[in-house]
């Protein structure tokens, strides 16, 4: 890497430039545009993001008070609220949805040899969604739900499939915050002898029967009003928490048409809080402690979602049209994964959290990014700090 070069140009040096301009090339992004490329709008998003600016005219008056260094960051165009908001409103926000993924699967790569906290060669993912609440008066096709006092609240939804090893996200649908969490399954592409660990709000069983024709698997939470009938019960070691181990059978009315076969039904009490869990899942091999721990590692993607909306620009939208705020976040994705895949490329032992951290302050150092990272020392951090490099250590 050339030492002349600053951080800032370094990290976009990761980013597939070739994709990108056959990207812009397919959705006719640059069309009648004369000096304000799809390019630099990604560039300057990008700055935003890894810099913790909180809006439009934030992010351009920090942009236009660098002069001649824009040039060296890559930016070639001119920068000014006028330029970045028409191009967050019109450039195709599937260039950057298109990107993102294509980094997700330089990352799975990049990961797919991590430790996984349970012995399981099979792939295994999170499917969960969060909520961005938005001011409706402002975003008028975000609608939700009716709130407080008969008034509609805005919001759009993440519905995210996380891969656990290395909590990278591979599936992510953005939609209003009226879709159902249920419903967000039809969007799956389903992979064979994979595992699925979802939450409650997942619990249909017409959709989750596709798992099982598509020979895959899933971890769930059944609703306290499930009928059925039990089959049989398995032996189990009541000194690993677990409490029963049975095989049954749906007997509901609808329910026991939209999934015709077997099911397995384990109870578990956490040896630790003396909490009382319940889970159902279309696994008859994994003993039943495993099915325990794995919906345990659930608990990864709601600290993915509580990282990216703490670190990320994605609750404070730089436009209020849906292209705007689906480019934002796409692009917020992408400096996520793009900075997990230069931790993995350059071998940095420190956290997804600090590596931002540095980069924030350093963009515009002309050094090598490896300078900018010693070896890590044991200090006596703040227990927030811990907390995080514990939480999400990528």
């Amino acid at each position: 890497m050339n030492i002349g070069a600053t951080i800032f140009a370094q990290l976009v040096a990761h980013f597939p430039d070739s994709k990108f301009r056959r990207l812009v090339k397919i959705y006719r992004g640059n069309s009648g545009v004369r000096t304000f490329s799809c390019r630099d709008q990604l560039l300057c998003i990008f700055f935003a993001q890894i810099t913790y600016r909180d809006s439009l005219r934030d992010t351009v008056t920090c942009l236009q008070a660098l002069g001649e260094k824009l040039f060296h960051m890559g930016i070639r165009g001119n920068v000014s609220r006028t330029t970045l908001a028409e191009a967050n409103e019109r450039r195709d926000w599937r260039i950057y949805q298109d990107l993102a993924m294509h980094l997700i699967k330089t990352a799975r790569r990049l990961y797919r040899n991590d430790a996984f906290a349970v012995e399981l060669k099979n792939t295994t993912y999170a499917f969960d969604s969060t909520t961005i609440d938005l001011c409706l008066s402002l975003f008028p096709w975000a609608k939700f739900m009716e709130g407080n006092g008969g008034k509609t609240k805005g919001a759009v939804k993440l519905h995210t499939l996380l891969d656990l090893r290395g909590n990278i996200p591979t599936f992510i649908h953005i939609s209003d915050g009226k879709l159902f969490d249920a419903c967000a399954l039809d969007f799956l592409i389903i992979e064979a002898f994979a595992f699925y660990i979802l939450d409650r709000g997942y619990h249909d069983f017409e959709r989750l029967y596709r798992f099982q024709k598509a020979h895959a698997f899933f971890v769930t939470r059944p609703r306290c009003n499930t009928k059925y009938v039990r089959l049989s019960s398995c032996p189990v070691d009541k000194s690993t928490g677990v409490v029963c181990d049975q095989i049954i059978r749906l007997t509901g009315t609808d329910t026991a048409q939209y999934y015709p076969e077997n099911l397995r039904r384990i109870r578990y009490k956490d040896p630790l809080t003396g909490k009382r869990l319940t889970f159902i899942t279309n696994s008859f091999d994994l003993t039943a402690i495993t099915i325990a721990q794995l919906y345990k590692e659930r608990w990864q993607i709601e600290l993915f979602f509580k990282w990216i909306k703490q670190h990320l620009r994605i609750k404070t939208f730089f436009g209020t049209s849906e292209n705007a705020v689906r480019s934002q976040i796409w692009i917020a994705v992408s400096s996520y994964v793009l900075v997990a895949i230069i931790k993995k490329r350059l071998g940095l032992p420190q956290s997804l959290y600090t590596i931002l951290q540095i980069l924030s302050v350093s963009v515009l150092e002309k050094s090598p990014i490896l300078s900018m990272f010693p070896d890590p020392v044991d200090t006596n951090s703040n227990a927030i700090t811990n907390n995080q490099l514990e939480l999400l250590n990528i």
